[in-house]
């Protein structure tokens, strides 16, 4: 232990200061949140309560809507996602190096835009009345206009709407420089044995791919669970008659509007605990021991 250490000591200090602003910017306030949901905390003082938050949780309606909103909108979007990223992926690789390139830095393009931006751009979108740019595509068709973010049985529809049609370019770039590392030695086999494109697409594309696979869902789902802007944005915070509340637009209106840090921090606490058991089942479900 004394020679690794003697041997490998300068390696320590060159990580030392990363590993401190973990510490100080993650960890810390981790725990804290850990610490102040056990707590009545307000923005002066607080009295620990033990799990009373927690209680209060599960007996209150709202935070019961926003954690099905949060699933439902989770669920959806990240299925739509990965399945299009992996489409999308799938039809640029077959092109030339300078085509490759250049669709791939087209669909990355717009994640450099501003989420609160591009919130903005489905607001309008998804605008009420008749002159909305989906409702004005609805009346080519002869279709009455919707209500869209205005109605509370279509709003979060409409939310979970402008995420799938927002092709996810950072999965498309990581799906497409995967594929371009998969061994060609396996689809000159299958085509020996007569195999099709879409059979070669399905048993040797996809199975290989599934670290990547793996990769994303567990990126994409933490992200979902993580949505904030383009609620905020498009439904005014969570409305109408809270149909969009999210558990981190209620976190924020709960700590921010209302001061009830101990509570926002329980949800918090629930979300944590949320993504880290979805996480731990996608591993056990797609972990895999695929080398090429």
């Amino acid at each position: 232990m004394g020679a690794a250490l003697r041997r490998h000591g300068w390696s320590y200090l060159f990580v030392l200061p990363t590993f401190a602003l973990f510490v100080v910017f993650t960890l810390l306030p981790v725990v804290q949140a850990f610490v102040l949901s056990l707590q009545s905390a307000r923005i002066v003082g607080g009295e620990f309560i033990g799990l009373q938050n927690f209680v209060t949780l599960a007996e209150d309606p709202v935070f019961r809507q926003a954690l099905g909103n949060t699933v439902l909108y989770s669920a959806v979007v990240v299925a739509a996602q990965l399945t299009l990223a992996l489409i999308v992926a799938s039809l640029i690789q077959p092109l030339g190096p300078r085509s490759q390139t250049f669709y791939r830095a087209l669909f990355y393009l717009p994640l450099v835009n501003s989420a609160i931006l591009v919130a903005m751009v489905w607001r309008w979108i998804f605008n009420a009345n008749p002159y909305g740019l989906a409702n004005t595509v609805l009346g080519v068709f002869g279709i009455q206009p919707l209500l869209w973010i205005g109605s509370s049985d279509q709003a979060l529809a409409a939310v979970i709407l402008s995420a799938v049609l927002t092709i996810p370019g950072g999965g498309v770039v990581l799906y497409s420089a995967a594929m371009g590392s998969l061994p060609r030695e396996l689809y000159e086999a299958a085509e020996v044995e007569g195999a099709g494109a879409l059979t070669k697409w399905w048993y040797i594309t996809v199975p290989l791919l599934k670290p990547t696979t793996l990769y994303l869902l567990v990126v994409y789902t933490i992200l979902a669970f993580q949505v904030f802007e383009r609620v905020y944005v498009m439904t005014n915070g969570g409305g109408p008659n809270n149909a969009t509340i999210t558990i981190v637009q209620l976190i924020y209106s709960t700590a921010f509007q209302f001061g009830r840090y101990g509570l926002a921090s329980a949800m918090a606490v629930v979300l944590f605990i949320m993504a880290v058991a979805v996480a731990v089942v996608q591993f056990r479900s797609l972990r895999s021991d695929v080398e090429y």
